[in-house]
């Protein structure tokens, strides 16, 4: 079965079975987005083996494009004069600049420490979910981002040892990133309410595709066609576009409607729980302390969630 067919049964037969309105959904989601996202940084560094950071995130933005050109074409009339606004915010500032911002970060960061910055999403979204949609949070979510943070830090950082090799001022490049997700979340819900997860995504990508195309189309591939695997590794960044960039963004776009912005975003705290059961396959062992971190991560995301 090929990736686009997997797309396929994933949007159109087990997609319209999920209760978003649900708890115990609600969760499976949050973990599910987890386990795909959790893999977008290795697949990102798999990338820029070949292509610059440029070239890796404007070919996930295209292949994105690609593969939702038929759900483009069944709801481009929905956008209006009224939400194309809203749209081009999660277009670009959503999708579009975060994939610039990660790929440029993890030229000189490591994914460790990608990761562990990712988790400032939540709590920027908190914040401008306040200044500027006039959100309002109760003291115990506050409690649970925090908590949470900890915990994804904690689990991240414990024997990391070489989590800060690199440029650490690349690290910077992380925190607009997740300031432009924090953005993007607190429009979905404020203002594109009345579109559905896979409306969003296909008309945010139809928004930022073409550009993404455009600058493929006059881009220099000499350097990458002179590296080992370059066509193995554009299939990684092609894996990246299906699932992190189109199942997930669609699923993540419609669990906003259905949570509070902040329990949809503390997806970031749970990102390195499935980090550290990748290791676990590959023959690495968990300890207590690694146990305790996982259990307060998954305590600061009830606390998020908690009505």
């Amino acid at each position: 079965m090929s990736f686009y067919s997997i797309t396929i049964v994933l949007l159109y037969y087990f997609y319209p079975m999920v209760n978003f309105s649900k708890k115990y959904w609600q969760w499976v989601i949050l973990l599910f987005l987890a386990f795909i996202w959790g893999t977008s940084f290795i697949l990102m560094k798999k990338g820029l083996r070949s292509y610059s950071n440029y070239q890796v995130a404007a070919f996930r933005m295209f292949f994105s494009f690609v593969i939702l050109i038929p759900l483009i074409l069944k709801h481009y009339k929905k956008l209006t004069k009224e939400n194309f606004k809203s749209i081009l915010i999660v277009g670009f500032i959503g999708n579009g600049i975060p994939a610039i911002l990660f790929t440029t970060a993890q030229t000189q960061i490591t994914s460790s420490l990608a990761g562990v910055l990712n988790s400032l999403t939540p709590l920027f979204t908190i914040i401008i979910g306040i200044l500027f949609y006039k959100a309002k949070s109760k003291w115990y979510k506050l409690l649970g981002v925090i908590i949470g943070l900890a915990g994804a830090s904690g689990l991240v950082l414990y024997g990391k040892s070489n989590i800060t090799n690199g440029n650490n001022w690349y690290a910077v490049f992380v925190v607009i990133a997740t300031l432009c997700y924090g953005t993007s979340v607190n429009e979905i819900k404020a203002r594109l309410s009345k579109l559905n997860g896979i409306e969003i995504t296909s008309l945010a990508f139809l928004l930022v595709g073409p550009f993404a195309g455009l600058y493929l189309l006059f881009s220099d591939f000499s350097v990458a066609l002179n590296t080992p695997h370059y066509i193995q590794n554009l299939g990684f960044v092609f894996i990246l576009a299906l699932f992190s960039s189109v199942i997930a963004v669609i699923i993540f776009n419609h669990l906003i409607q259905y949570t509070t912005t902040l329990f949809a975003a503390s997806v970031t705290y749970v990102i390195p729980i499935f980090a550290v059961m990748w290791g676990l396959f590959d023959g690495e062992t968990i300890n207590f302390i690694q146990l305790v971190w996982i259990v307060t991560i998954l305590l600061g995301v009830y606390l998020v969630n908690k009505t």
